[in-house]
């Protein structure tokens, strides 16, 4: 087969992308058609905004249908990537919908098992882990020894991508941000064609995400990275693979320490970039989100996830990570702050 010159290469990542946008968008439409919107799906944000969590489900079905859709790509590659965003997705949803406050962020979670604690962030965890080593299983060939190692690192790479963008997601558009910022440029190169329709369906709901309308959840943002971590397995050689995973697993630990809200606050430049598109900052709640910032906070992957205030069941969390705090009219209050510490 001859190899695809970069104009082709761009050309089917440029289709994909507006192929996931389309289903992405399509579908966003149809869960909220007529501004109805199930109390289930609904989550207090940190202003006290009420928004939507089907942003999840909508952005996985970008990416799957771009995915089957998309030209150029092998059919191992359509199914592992596919398989990557919708197990991802499944789980997170399970977590923001079901989620409990037993335990937060990925010491929480193991510290809990340890004392024969099974919370829904570790179910979590492990269904991702399996989906990831399933996805990347499809994706290999060759000898016996070699596919099993580059499988478990793939796997490894594929559900530490869905954790660590979980991990972005505390504030409007933070986690879609860093997810186009870090993969735009595979859009020249081999991975173009997989990377499209994942870049696609993120863009196209990224205004909905900025104006308070909704959220990824855990469900959007673990399908999300766990997208790209396929693309990157599907497309780059080992040596990259494992470099990415080395990055992503640091960063992952790192969170553990270090509040990623508090660093990009400090940084002037990545401040601007984080509050580009946001809500003014002078709307009410602002106050609100600052002194959520201002509040000493372990790490933000005790928070992993959504980006309120008050702990409650909800995701990236939503629901299940945080304290579960509902509101006077019965909508959870997602638990998407620096002040609120949720699991991976």
């Amino acid at each position: 087969m001859t190899p695809a010159t970069p104009a082709t290469q761009a050309a089917r990542g440029l289709a994909g992308a507006a192929l996931g946008a389309l289903a992405a968008r399509s579908v966003y439409r149809l869960l909220n058609r007529d501004g109805e919107r199930s109390p289930t799906w609904q989550r207090v944000n940190f202003r006290g905004r009420t928004v939507t969590l089907q942003e999840g489900p909508a952005l996985v079905s970008g990416v799957c249908a771009g995915c089957v859709l998309a030209p150029g790509l092998p059919p191992r590659v359509r199914a592992a990537t596919t398989l990557a965003a919708a197990g991802s997705a499944v789980f997170g949803a399970y977590d923001d919908l079901a989620g409990d406050a037993r335990a937060k962020g990925l010491r929480g979670h193991l510290g809990a098992l340890a004392h024969g604690q099974v919370t829904t962030g570790a179910v979590k965890m492990a269904g991702i882990g399996a989906t990831g080593l399933a996805a990347a299983s499809l994706l290999r060939r060759g000898p016996l020894r070699a596919r099993i190692v580059d499988t478990l690192a793939d796997g490894a790479l594929i559900a530490a991508s869905a954790n660590l963008v979980n991990l972005f997601d505390l504030r409007p558009g933070r986690a879609v941000k860093f997810a186009l910022l870090a993969s735009a440029p595979a859009l020249a190169s081999p991975a173009a064609a997989v990377v499209g329709p994942v870049l696609g369906a993120s863009a196209a709901l990224l205004p909905d995400d900025l104006a308070e309308r909704s959220m990824l959840g855990d469900a959007g943002a673990n399908a999300l990275g766990a997208a790209l971590g396929a693309a990157a397995a599907a497309r780059a050689p080992r040596p990259v693979r494992l470099a990415l995973l080395g990055g992503v697993v640091g960063l992952t630990l790192l969170s553990e320490r270090v509040s990623f809200s508090k660093a990009i606050d400090r940084v002037p430049a990545l401040r601007r970039l984080d509050r580009w598109g946001r809500l003014d900052p002078d709307l009410p709640g602002a106050a609100t989100e600052s002194a959520a910032n201002a509040e000493a906070e372990p790490a933000d992957a005790a928070a992993n996830g959504t980006r309120t205030e008050a702990a409650a069941p909800g995701p990236d969390g939503v629901r299940g990570r945080g304290a579960a705090e509902d509101d006077p009219t019965g909508v959870p209050r997602a638990r998407r702050s620096a002040a609120s510490p949720a699991p991976g």
